[in-house]
């Protein structure tokens, strides 16, 4: 008799000590749970050898891009319930199940032995299975954060094809959140944005803008066309450079933009009247971060504006146990690093800045990820056209995953303004605070 679903549920609320909030399909047509609850699909007893070899978070993202484990139904649903199993109960993202399995207390009750022996049995004989292919290989040649290594991390979140990215972000090609008003569409609320960003720095015909890490370069060529500015836009990523190239020359505006592959440490042609720093911080590292800061600072002219845009994690009791999301750091951003944004204040303020508003805006960019979901489910076929069907779940369970963690505030964003306030004391801005929300 097809069993393996009972036996999977009766196996994950022994490890776990609590119900399981999600009804199991198995490899061999049997399901069990709760009615009318998402579905977690095994479809294959791959996924539990991968999770024998590598208990905790990571063992289970391999099985997800390998296609061995999914969703079924309610995907926000099903995360949420996971999330409140494994994430709320005070172990940290990957550590209920590491510590159920990898506690020596535990393992000396007969009941946890016997259920290892359970799960031994249906994962059936063999090795672990090798990785997936789009697992990032150990990013070697440079210490952490070094121009070199940084290059190949980039590489491996961004030259994944544009046509792949135009899918999930839309024509703004904008890869940070939106900014949303009640009724607007992506493209309007990623209008808004940039729009927001440049009356943040202040803008003027002739300003001198660089925008670090410039994607696509959208930011560029918005402030450029609509607030006649002179832009230059960095990144690492060759991929994405083609495309702003491409892009700005069809908007007639190449005499006015410039866009450079380079590392933020190579750029030699500063002062600017204001620098954009929008999602890139996370890549810079908490060990760089104060160095980084400071070569913003100056590259700036005195009175000069820096807009940074970050994510935020909670902080922690203890700082020196963060460590990077293990499926973050395999399959989507390595080497990426989230820090609070009271750390991220201070290293600005140590590099020189004067820190003039910081404004929080976590809810839109769960509306933003929602919407980029979406997007990829509804030309999923098409997407499998342009990258593996890895990749593409890899996006799928990234996106969702974060979109609930901006929603539950475990995550946030921000908008810093920053100012290298000359020695005077004049810092260039209005005495009314947030003068560029009057439109």
């Amino acid at each position: 008799m097809a069993d393996a679903a009972r036996r999977l549920t009766a196996l994950a609320e022994e490890l776990l000590g609590t119900p399981f909030p999600l009804r199991i399909r198995a490899w061999d047509g049997s399901e069990d749970g709760p009615p009318g609850a998402p579905v977690l699909s095994v479809r294959h007893r791959r996924a539990l050898r991968r999770f024998l070899w590598c208990p905790g978070e990571l063992g289970l993202a391999r099985a997800w891009v390998a296609g061995e484990l999914d969703i079924l139904g309610d995907l926000y649903e099903g995360m949420d319930r996971l999330s409140g199993l494994f994430w709320e109960r005070g172990a940290g993202p990957g550590g209920g199940v590491r510590g159920a399995l990898g506690a020596a207390a535990a393992l000396r009750d007969p009941r946890t032995r016997a259920a290892v022996r359970e799960l031994v049995t249906l994962a059936g004989p063999g090795l672990p299975p090798p990785p997936p292919r789009e697992e990032a290989r150990r990013l070697r040649g440079g210490p952490l954060h070094s121009p070199r290594r940084d290059r190949r991390a980039v590489s491996h979140h961004y030259d994944v094809g544009n046509d792949f990215y135009a899918l999930v972000l839309g024509p703004s090609m904008v890869y940070s959140c939106a900014y949303w008003t009640e009724g607007a569409d992506l493209e309007t609320a990623q209008r808004d944005k940039l729009d927001l960003v440049c009356r943040k720095l202040a803008l003027r015909p002739g300003s001198r803008l660089l925008d670090v890490g410039c994607g696509w370069g959208a930011l560029v060529l918005h402030a450029a066309h609509e607030y006649g500015v002179r832009a230059v836009g960095i990144t690492l990523s060759s991929e994405q450079a083609a495309h702003a190239r491409k892009w700005i020359a069809e908007e007639g505006l190449a005499d006015r933009v410039e866009i450079r592959v380079q590392d933020y440490r190579e750029v030699p042609d500063g002062p600017y009247d204001a620098i954009a720093s929008i999602g890139m911080a996370e890549h810079v590292g908490s060990a760089r971060y104060r160095a980084y800061a400071g070569v913003l600072h100056g590259l700036l002219r005195p009175g000069g504006r820096l807009l940074n845009h970050q994510i935020a994690r909670r902080p922690q009791p203890d700082e020196e146990e963060y460590r990077i999301d293990e499926f973050i750091d395999a399959y989507v951003f390595p080497d990426g690093e989230l820090a609070p944004v009271g750390s991220t204040v201070s290293r600005l303020e140590e590099a020189g800045f004067e820190v003039r508003d910081v404004e929080a805006i976590r809810e839109h960019y769960a509306l933003t990820l929602r919407q980029w979901v979406a997007r990829l489910e509804r030309d999923w076929p098409r997407a499998l056209r342009m990258v593996s069907p890895g990749r593409a779940r890899v996006w799928r369970l990234y996106m969702a995953a974060s979109a609930l963690s901006f929603e539950r505030n475990r995550i946030g964003v921000n908008q810093i303004l920053a100012v290298r306030t000359p020695e005077g004391g004049t810092s260039g801005l209005p005495l009314r605070p947030r003068a560029w929300t009057e439109t």
